[in-house]
């Protein structure tokens, strides 16, 4: 047995020890508070993150760029695994949460920049990005090395992201839309770790975001404000 394996076994049985009885009001059904979409990165705990231990309060999808769509026949459409939550079970909150350093984007600049392509999979997900960062892209500062480019469009990405959740007709106006990034290299503080808030529900002015929202106005803080 591969020791990998053996060890995530024995965390689990830990786990179902501490969790053994944080089950019984989710069993049958689930109703939870929020849905946030993250970036598939090791890096980024997606429920420790908010120091969640409680089943039923975050409904968690993943993808590699914190994507809200999908390509269908019909064109794109907010994901379904995004969807679900906001459509079935009374979710009013979605939280799109971008991170620094995000491979995602670093391979969508690269595929837009120096035309890079990767293996057939992962470059169907950078089509999704592709349409969504090239503006951003062309409006790059031309003073910023390649690490700010990118946290950069990080940003830039999770306000298109924010921005389809908000236009599509699937996602009723009484949901909340938030877009964060996640830091761990030291970008907006040196707190690693922390969360920080770029864009409620399409605002991304960080002084009217402040005004508007005094109580968490030390968590908001951007890089770029184009």
């Amino acid at each position: 047995m591969n020791d990998t394996l053996t060890d995530l076994l024995q965390r689990n049985a830990e786990h179902a020890d501490a969790f053994e009885n944080r089950f019984d009001d989710v069993q049958d059904a689930q109703h939870p508070d929020a849905v946030t979409v993250c970036c598939s990165d090791s890096r980024v705990l997606q429920d420790h993150i908010w120091g969640n231990e409680k089943p039923g309060h975050i409904f968690t999808c993943s993808n590699i760029g914190n994507r809200v769509v999908q390509r269908t026949d019909a064109g794109d459409v907010v994901s379904g695994d995004v969807l679900y939550p906001i459509a079935h079970t009374g979710t009013e909150l979605a939280v799109v949460v971008g991170h620094t350093g995000c491979g995602a984007v670093t391979a969508t600049y690269d595929a837009l920049t120096d035309g890079v392509s990767d293996a057939p999979g992962i470059e169907h997900c950078l089509d999704l990005l592709k349409p969504r960062l090239e503006a951003g892209v062309e409006a790059l500062p031309d003073d910023v090395g390649r690490a700010g480019a990118i946290n950069r469009l990080v940003e830039y990405n999770v306000d298109r992201q924010v921005e389809a959740l908000r236009e599509s007709d699937d996602v009723p106006d009484a949901v909340d839309v938030v877009g964060v990034v996640y830091d761990f290299q030291d970008v907006y503080s040196d707190r690693r770790g922390e969360v920080h808030v770029v864009n409620v529900g399409g605002e991304t002015d960080v002084e009217t975001l402040r005004e508007q929202h005094p109580e968490v106005a030390s968590r908001i803080d951007r890089l770029w404000e184009y």
